[in-house]
């Protein structure tokens, strides 16, 4: 059949869920659905069409999956919470006062992570894009890259600013009962994870290096990042020629993990890092957002032998919404294949998605259009990647978008995954495994 246009699948999904409402096994009720369909803002209804263009769903995968997916605890492995616009004007008197790459970094870094609390346009905004996309939580990435302690804390700083003054729509969860609430309460949440484990850089001893992974953890954060694509004092990153590997101090870091009860992700870590990890650990280790190598080997993909060690470990592998790293046609069927493969070949316990993308504020583009330009700036030591002339349509992301995640459950029963399933895919694992890391 051709596509649904947008119309005929707010139709669809309205009609159909009607009809089966009342029904004693229809999985979620019509408002919940309606949340998913009704009322989306211009630029998520074009996601939409993209999603729906790419997959061509029969109007019972339609109904099936959407009704599955309101009904459903979905947990994104690794993400963003959508962003607000930037404060142009804000921006503007800065860059005209003078200011630095530094601070200039810090003010687009908290308009777009809280702006929304106080901004009634934004905040609409924000709230329109938890609703189309039916998530409960989101694995958020709250530290920026790297190790410094005081460089970790600002993302996280924000985003407890945002749960604390937003907690009746969005809150902060550190146990898989935060997140259950939250969905009983339809609200959403946020679960933290630090781009890096916090170190001192003294070197004193091992344990005064790794002393702030429990104030972390105490502050909320529940996973960190091994490595950052370069290597660091625990490992190699996965842009990192070498390969070398978990050294002595990394082993040490990620039993303190397991210690305390951070998992650790080695979704940034290169191949062999992340097999030592996962071999080193006594609790799960994952890849948030990955991809498979043996259907593209991309330096952010894992190859089988790791991902068998990370499934043995307890622990998954979440697909990403990133083109270039899922290859193929790039978009939403892509993605879904490397589900495909990773349930065939590893078992449906160990897969997530784990999108890697945010939802931007309509508004934005109009925001940094009020900016001076600052002219060409060096490339960032953490984003040194490989060349790669991939190129990258609007059909591809937009499939992909972060508020067609009901789509992505719709592409799975069209696939024929059982909804035990798609019930773990979409968030169940990433449940199980924050409560095994708790353990």
């Amino acid at each position: 059949m051709n596509h649904l246009p947008r119309r005929q699948f707010l139709q669809i999904a309205s009609a159909a869920t009607a009809l089966a409402f009342g029904n004693s096994s229809t999985m979620a009720d019509q408002p919940a659905v309606d949340r998913l369909t009704q009322r989306l803002n211009p630029k998520i209804a074009g996601y939409r069409e993209a999603a729906l263009k790419v997959l061509n769903p029969n109007a019972r995968d339609l109904q099936h999956g959407l009704e599955l997916h309101a009904d459903a605890i979905v947990f994104d492995s690794y993400g963003f919470s959508p962003r607000a616009a930037v404060d142009g004007d804000a921006l503007k008197a800065a860059v005209e006062a003078g200011a630095s790459s530094a601070e200039l970094a810090d003010l687009r870094e908290d308009s777009n992570m809280t702006r929304y609390v106080a901004d009634a346009v934004e905040q609409q905004e924000y709230r329109d894009a938890w609703r189309a996309s039916g998530v409960t939580c989101v694995f958020q990435n709250a530290g920026e890259e790297g190790q410094d302690p005081l460089r970790l804390l600002k993302r996280l700083a924000r985003f407890t600013y945002v749960t604390d003054l937003m907690r009746g729509f969005v809150s902060k969860a550190v146990t898989p009962e935060d997140i259950v609430q939250a969905k009983k309460e339809n609200r959403h949440s946020l679960c933290f994870t630090g781009n890096g484990v916090p170190l001192t850089q003294q070197w004193v001893s091992v344990q005064d290096e790794l002393r702030y992974v429990k104030i972390f953890y105490q502050l909320g954060i529940r996973m960190m990042h091994l490595t950052y694509q370069r290597r660091n004092m625990i490992g190699d990153g996965c842009a990192e020629k070498a390969n070398a590997g978990l050294s002595d101090f990394g082993h040490s870091a990620i039993a303190e993990m397991n210690r305390i009860g951070v998992i650790p992700d080695c979704a940034h870590s290169g191949w062999q890092t992340s097999l030592d990890a996962a071999k080193s650990s006594s609790k799960p280790v994952v890849a948030s957002h990955s991809t498979v190598a043996a259907i593209h080997p991309h330096i952010r993909s894992k190859p089988d032998e790791v991902i068998r060690a990370i499934a043995d470990s307890g622990g998954y592998l979440g697909v990403c919404c990133i083109p270039r790293f899922l290859r193929g046609s790039g978009d939403l069927n892509q993605l879904l294949n490397h589900v495909d493969y990773m349930v065939e070949k590893f078992g449906a316990d160990h897969v997530a998605i784990g999108t890697d993308v945010a939802y931007m504020s309509q508004n934005d583009g109009a925001e940094r259009r009020k900016i001076p330009s600052r002219g060409r700036r060096r490339k960032e030591f953490r984003s040194l990647w490989p060349d790669d002339p991939f190129a990258t349509t609007s059909i591809m992301s937009d499939s992909m978008a972060w508020t067609n995640w009901p789509l992505f459950t719709v592409g799975l029963v069209q696939r024929g995954y059982s909804d035990d399933d798609i019930r773990k895919i979409i968030g169940g694992n990433v449940m199980r495994v924050l409560g095994d890391s708790l353990g």
